[in-house]
């Protein structure tokens, strides 16, 4: 192949250096056909450490240039950047793509897309405006066993969907951990309901083939928390006074990941990665409840609760001919170590928990009405999420192929995401159910 024609090398610039940027960094600077050329954070020393990193993937190949995120325009222009990967805070999500798309980037947006109708409607007139794309990482898609539920409810073996039942367990390693960083305050985040749940409304708006239209919403901070503490008398500290360690508490001095990542860098910029669970200021909720209708005529009822003894979801979708239900177990129990500690991995499985009668693992039934329940064959299969990161980033980095589940997600498929749990935060604060319509995200949904 000639020179002439030979596929472009994409050259990336990467904003937001934290522990989901790692995905993307190790994808990029592994794959012939992409480099990633800047790294920038408003913390110099996150970003030292990425570039650091690159060059040992790349066998002591360049390192990418660093940069404050003030200098998106400029690198872009600079350094001929044609994509732009945004791991940065959620709050932060609808600046940075805005700006990198009027300066003549592509986007590639960790979930969620933003975390505000504002946002929103700023992005996509920035999208309208340019021409440019947008890529929402939703990877819970590309799990095989979603994959599978996926296939039962588009082959008609239910029949028409007329509701499902969602259910998802944060543990109290995985689910403490947003109450323990940035994402504990809701400003930052958007709360539960849009940082973490937009993954679960993504998966049911794909799985049913339709858009959420209304959404009632109750829950509350009722676990973590300073308040919650004192009513339950738990004797709490800053995690890093070591004599006084409890599950609950992280101290990230001691976990080799977060020291060279967040420990070694605070004198950059203060932030902390290991905050006390149940100290003061938390915003966020830890139990919620919601109701979506959808504009098929389908209905949901979905709950997160974060901080539960084991990990995992449970789904059920009814039909006009029967009902499918997903069981997902991906970790069994929370062990402490002998000192009292727990790993902050959240896919690490205790060795305790091979006596369990919860295992890990999924299984997916499906029962039509005057049969028996039958079992789909396995899919299970290994890595992140269920298998789905190394999925997505072949389709989001050496672009999507024919897919008949139809897993890659565009803007409308992020924006339908964020509706739910903006609604559903906007109905926590009204007592009121609210429409979708109305949040005004800048584009019909």
């Amino acid at each position: 192949m000639s020179e002439s024609t030979a596929p472009r090398q994409h050259r990336y610039a990467l904003v937001g250096a934290g522990s989901r940027a790692q995905m993307y960094i190790d994808a990029v600077s592994r794959r012939a056909e992409s480099r990633l050329i800047a790294i920038g954070d408003s913390n110099a020393g996150r970003a030292a450490h990425y570039r650091r990193r690159v060059e040992a993937i790349t066998d002591g190949g360049p390192a990418p240039v660093g940069f404050d995120p003030s200098e998106l325009e400029r690198v872009i222009a600079g350094h001929d950047i044609d994509r732009v990967i945004v791991t940065s805070p959620d709050f932060t999500h609808a600046e940075y793509i805005v700006r990198a798309l009027r300066a003549g980037a592509d986007v590639v947006v960790e979930k969620p897309l933003t975390i505000d109708p504002a946002g929103a409607r700023s992005i996509v007139a920035a999208i309208d405006d340019t021409g440019r794309n947008v890529v929402v990482t939703f990877n819970y898609r590309y799990s095989p066993r979603n994959s599978a539920l996926k296939e039962v409810i588009a082959s008609g073996r239910i029949g028409a969907v007329t509701s499902v039942d969602f259910h998802w367990m944060l543990d109290t390693v995985h689910g403490a951990d947003y109450f323990r960083r940035w994402h504990r305050l809701k400003a930052n985040s958007g709360g539960l309901l849009v940082h973490k749940a937009s993954h679960h409304f993504d998966l049911v708006n794909w799985w049913i083939d339709d858009v959420p239209r209304r959404v009632f919403a109750s829950g509350g901070l009722r676990f973590y928390g300073d308040q919650n503490a004192r009513k339950r008398g738990i004797d709490h500290n800053d995690p890093r006074d070591r004599p006084q360690q409890t599950p609950f508490a992280l101290d990230a001095r001691c976990d080799d990941r977060l020291r060279e990542l967040y420990v070694d860098n605070e004198s950059y910029d203060g932030y902390r990665r290991d905050l006390d669970v149940f100290g003061t200021g938390i915003t966020i909720e830890d139990n919620l409840s919601l109701v979506v209708d959808y504009a098929g005529g389908p209905s949901m009822s979905y709950s997160l609760n974060a901080h539960c003894p084991w990990e995992g979801y449970r789904v059920a979708v009814n039909g006009t001919k029967g009902r499918a239900e997903l069981d997902v177990v991906e970790r069994g129990a929370v062990i402490p170590d002998a000192d009292g500690t727990v790993t902050l991995d959240p896919s690490a499985t205790p060795a305790a928990e091979t006596n369990s009668v919860r295992p890990t693992g999924e299984r997916l039934v499906v029962q039509t009405h005057w049969d028996v329940a039958r079992g789909v064959d396995e899919f299970a299969a290994a890595g992140a999420h269920g298998g789905g990161d190394d999925l997505l980033l072949r389709d989001v980095l050496d672009g999507p192929g024919d897919d008949p589940l139809g897993r890659p997600a565009g803007l409308d498929d992020g924006l339908r995401a964020i509706a739910v749990g903006i609604a559903g935060n906007a109905s926590l604060a009204t007592g009121e159910a609210v429409d979708i319509a109305d949040l005004d995200l800048g584009r019909s949904l």
